[in-house]
């Protein structure tokens, strides 16, 4: 088995310290630990209190504008987005809806904001698989590389659905978050949850929610991830996905792998893990379930890979999440070479596509 190079004295440091500011804020959000985190609560709520208000109007208008008749020529709107800050699955939930919707032959277009992207104050803009992820978004790229369909990003959604209704290519609009966006069109809205619910049940700053857990009643369905997690609210439509990892490769493209072939390959070898998603414990979680001894490397949610501090990681391989693969693109090749890609693919209750497609039918 090839052995990685010794281990330095001094761990390489962190890229920056977005990773711990917001591993504490969510210790504040899903779990006070400590009289200083529930402090920090009890002071931010008030400013949760203002938000729980303003979005709570906020809803009830986009609940109006949904009402009204869609727009001649306006493809139907799915919205797969959170009411909970980021880390609950959609982006993969999404691709999944994509993927099964395409193989019943419908012709599925992608919106997203491109997030943390040079692209997220610009007009609205195609994106491709090749695409530089710092330009137009990390998650955009990832989806365009799945699913091979026309991905438009942009701060106005409606602009950016605008253009993707304008190239003819797609007959549903699938938009990747954005449950909040007055300015978005929509027909359908599915909210994502995973096993921490809506955490301690407060708007931001002083809880995860972006709007009051009471809005989640005027979406159409809400989508658990993962067994274990149970509905927050009461709600007449649940279904239910879980992540299922389905193999890995190396950056290079030069190795691939299944899990359990990864997993005899490396043996008791430690590797570095990377994780720049909103809950990078599950990615380091899911490695741990396949045998992999990793040294955990959490980032922030979006964060810039920094080639330099990549390369300085000791491990003879270094595994990151798909999300983060996009961003190393232009990495040197022998970086590249050590780098690791796991795939991981929502497997979605079937009777989520059979309800989704009924209702696009009308």
């Amino acid at each position: 088995m090839t052995t990685g190079p010794a281990e330095p004295a001094v761990p390489p440091p962190a890229p920056s310290a977005g990773a711990a500011f917001e591993a504490r804020i969510r210790r504040v959000w899903f779990g006070p630990h400590g009289a200083l985190d529930a402090l920090a609560g009890a002071l931010l709520w008030p400013l949760g209190q203002l938000v729980a208000v303003l979005a709570g109007g906020r809803r009830h208008r986009i609940a109006q504008a949904k009402a009204a008749p869609r727009s001649p020529g306006r493809p139907p709107v799915v919205v797969v987005g959170n009411l909970v800050v980021g880390g609950t699955g959609k982006t993969p939930l999404l691709i999944a809806l994509s993927d099964a919707l395409a193989a019943r032959g419908w012709r599925p277009g992608v919106l997203a904001r491109g997030y943390r992207s040079t692209a997220e104050g610009g007009p609205p803009r195609r994106v491709g698989p090749g695409d530089d992820a710092a330009a137009v978004g990390d998650e955009p790229v990832l989806v365009a590389l799945r699913t091979g369909r026309p991905v438009v990003v942009g701060r106005d959604r409606g602009a950016a659905l605008g253009v993707l209704a304008a190239s003819g290519e797609c007959d549903v609009v699938l938009s990747d978050d954005g449950l909040q966006h007055e300015g978005l069109p929509r027909d359908l809205e599915l909210a994502v949850f995973d096993s921490r619910g809506a955490g301690n049940g407060r708007c931001l700053p002083a809880g995860p929610l972006r709007e009051p857990l009471r809005g989640a009643l005027l979406l159409d369905a809400l989508v658990l991830n993962g067994r274990g997690a149970t509905p927050p609210i009461v709600h007449s439509r649940v279904f239910r996905f879980e992540l299922a990892p389905t193999g890995l490769r190396t950056l290079d493209g030069a190795h691939a792998w299944t899990p359990t072939g990864f997993a005899a390959s490396v043996g008791d070898a430690p590797l570095d893990a990377v994780a720049g998603i909103g809950a990078p414990q599950r990615f380091f979680d899911t490695l741990a379930s396949l045998g992999l001894r990793a040294r955990p490397h959490p980032l922030a949610d979006h964060a810039r890979i920094d080639p330099a501090w990549l390369a300085a990681l000791p491990g003879r391989w270094i595994v990151m999440t798909e999300k983060d693969a996009v961003k190393c693109v232009g990495f040197d090749a022998a970086l590249r070479a050590r780098c690791v890609a796991l795939r991981v693919e929502a497997v979605a209750d079937p009777a989520l596509v059979d309800w989704l497609e009924d209702r696009l039918r009308g």
